[in-house]
């Protein structure tokens, strides 16, 4: 691998934008054949010429013009990491890079990730989506800022992460309209040999509604099981089987695929958690995200 030097760069791109080599030595502070030994050495690096005389002073080349638009760009990320680190505010939006549990809820992800667009400064929002064991060794690599999940991080895993606590809601099980009126009547019994949506086998909210099933002594017909939340509510909204939703956006549910409560279910909670690669959040984004997920949703 061919690596660049930096300095002789520096050098070259000051040329540029001060407009000769007289003007870069004076920001610099060093001599004018200094300046120019350090350009021809970029030169030779790249075996190009990077300027041509016009007139009494020297224009860049075309190659010269591609190499200052690359050294503007790698100078204005330096400059940006720098202010980045130091809580200084940069030119640019604030890029938040997160990490969405696939098993998370769409709408409940939605409500959660809204307050970062809200903070006063533009903000970037790049989301990923995958298993959450995939998504921690992103984070623990600083590939991503924060991971969102409905389980905390697992301490056996020996990553350097750590678990924050957004809250917790309890569950809402809903079904289209004449679904929801039918088993309304008569529940918990009414769920004996009922149709059920169920998240797949292994989620928090499985386990959940698994235990008080059985606690209930009932024996549903459980007809699908999903990864995908809005998928599960999709089969919901045709009348296909009873689904479940987090209490907190059973309202946004039932505005958007037109289904109705048959009842809650105050014994299953599913939690949310904000993971991060510090012990204490700062990045202001996520920190918009923690508050507000305490203060309003699930306060």
């Amino acid at each position: 691998m061919e690596w660049l030097n930096y300095h002789h760069l520096l050098y070259f791109w000051l040329t540029v934008k001060t407009g000769g080599v007289t003007e870069a030595s004076a920001e610099l502070r060093l001599s004018q054949s200094t300046v120019s030994a350090q350009i021809r050495a970029l030169e030779r690096a790249l075996d190009e010429k990077l300027f041509r005389r016009q007139g009494r002073r020297l224009a860049p080349t075309d190659t010269g013009q591609i190499v200052f638009r690359y050294a503007d760009e790698i100078f204005a990320l330096g400059r940006e990491m720098v202010d980045t680190v130091k809580d200084r505010p940069t030119g640019r939006p604030l890029r938040l890079n997160v990490g969405v549990a696939d098993v998370l809820p769409k709408l409940v992800a939605h409500r959660l990730l809204a307050p970062a667009l809200e903070i006063g400064v533009p903000v970037r929002l790049v989301c990923a989506e995958g298993k959450p064991t995939a998504l921690l060794a992103e984070l623990a690599l600083h590939r991503l800022d924060v991971v969102l999940s409905d389980v905390p991080a697992d301490p056996a895993a020996a990553l350097k992460v750590f678990t924050h606590l957004l809250g917790e809601s309890d569950v809402a099980l809903v079904a289209a309209p004449a679904l929801a009126a039918k088993y309304r009547r008569g529940f918990p019994r009414s769920l004996d040999g009922a149709p059920l949506l169920l998240p797949v086998p292994g989620s928090a909210l499985r386990r959940g509604l698994d235990q008080w099933i059985e606690s209930c002594g009932l024996r549903p017909r459980v007809v699908g099981e999903f990864e995908d939340a809005a998928l599960m509510q999709a089969f919901g909204r045709e009348g296909v089987g009873i689904a479940p939703v987090p209490s907190v956006v059973e309202r946004e549910v039932a505005r958007q695929y037109g289904m109705r409560v048959v009842a809650r279910l105050p014994e299953v909670r599913e939690r949310f958690y904000a993971i991060s690669a510090e012990r204490r959040l700062k990045h202001p984004a996520v920190l918009a995200i923690s508050s507000a997920a305490r203060r309003a949703l699930f306060g």
